[in-house]
C-alpha cells in the first residue's frame, strides 16, 4: 500500500512510462528468442471501480502478463487478485491506456530489472525488511537507488543511474546516453538483409493485426532494420489501425532517434 499522491511516487510511476522502451524492446526479442531469455516480464497499472466511500483507495495497482502495447495501450492478463475491487479479477484480459502505466519489471537468471515503484518501497524499509521482502520474491532487486533498465551481459559502463530517484546519493541518469541498437538487433542484420534479397516482398508485408514489418521495428526500437526495411522501398506512411505510422509509433514511446530517421528519410 502506498499514497499515489507522494511526488516520489510520482515521479517513479513517469521513470517507469519514459523507460518503458527499453522494456518493449527486450520483449520483442524474447518473443524470438529459440531459448528464453527472460523468466518474468509484468506491468503494473491501476484499476478502479469508481469513487468509494469505504475507506479504500479508488485505484488499486496490480501486475500483467503477456503484455501486448499497441502505441496507446497496455494490455494483458491480469495476475493478482484485488483486494477490495469488484470489476476485475485475477485472469482477466485488460486493457489500460499507456499514460496510466505505473511501472514495469522484468526478469532474468534471477535479476530484476525495471520496478521502479518496488525500489521506492524497498529504499524506505530497513535493510531486514528489504532483505525479508526480496526473499519473499526471490529476486535480486540490487541496490534500490540503481535501477537496471537493460539486461547486458557484457561489463557494464561506469556511469550509473538515478541514484536520487530512489534514496540518498548522487544523481545518476535513468536512461543510457545515446542511442544503441539491441545486441540481437545488431547480430541480426545480416540475416535479415538475406531474407530480404531472396524475398523482396517481406518488406512490406502486413500481419494479420494490420502492422507492417516497419511499424512493429520502429515501436520496439530498432533502427538497424528499420534503415534496412527503408533502405528496400518499405512503406513510410502506412498506418496502423489506430492511425499511426512508422515514425509516429517511435516518437510515441520515446524513440526519437528512429522518429528522426524516417521523417528524414522520407523526406529525401
Amino acid at each position: 500500500m502506498f499514497d499515489d499522491k507522494d511526488p516520489e511516487m510520482q515521479r517513479a510511476y513517469q521513470t517507469a512510462q519514459t523507460t518503458f522502451r527499453y522494456f518493449w524492446r527486450e520483449l520483442s526479442w524474447e518473443r524470438r528468442r529459440i531459448v528464453p531469455g527472460l523468466d518474468l516480464t509484468m506491468v503494473k497499472l491501476p484499476f478502479t471501480d469508481g469513487p468509494r466511500t469505504d475507506g479504500n483507495s479508488d485505484f488499486e495497482h496490480m501486475w500483467i502478463e503477456d503484455i501486448g502495447f499497441d502505441g496507446e495501450s497496455v494490455s494483458g492478463t491480469l495476475l493478482n487478485s484485488p483486494n477490495w475491487l469488484t470489476s476485475v479479477s485475477k485472469g482477466d484480459a485488460v486493457s489500460v491506456p499507456f499514460g496510466h502505466l505505473t511501472d514495469w519489471m522484468m526478469t532474468s537468471d534471477g535479476r530484476a530489472y525495471g520496478g521502479f515503484t518496488v525500489n521506492l518501497m524497498r529504499s524506505r524499509m530497513s535493510s531486514r525488511a528489504r532483505a525479508e521482502h526480496d526473499q519473499a520474491w526471490g529476486l535480486d532487486f540490487g541496490e534500490p537507488a540503481d535501477v537496471q533498465i537493460e539486461i547486458r551481459r557484457e561489463p557494464k559502463p561506469k556511469a550509473g543511474f538515478l541514484a536520487s530517484l530512489f534514496g540518498k546519493g548522487s544523481r545518476k541518469e535513468v536512461v543510457p546516453e545515446g542511442f544503441r541498437d539491441h545486441p540481437m538487433c545488431v547480430n541480426m542484420i545480416p540475416k535479415i538483409e538475406a531474407q530480404i534479397q531472396a524475398d523482396r516482398s517481406t518488406v512490406n508485408y502486413m500481419g494479420d493485426d494490420g502492422w507492417t514489418l516497419l511499424q512493429q521495428e520502429a515501436l520496439s526500437g530498432n533502427l538497424g532494420v528499420v534503415k534496412i526495411l527503408l533502405a528496400h522501398g518499405a512503406d513510410s506512411s502506412a498506418r496502423t489501425p489506430n492511425g499511426h505510422t512508422a515514425a509516429e509509433l517511435a516518437q510515441k514511446i520515446g524513440w526519437a532517434e528512429i522518429a528522426d530517421y524516417i521523417n528524414g528519410h522520407t523526406k529525401a
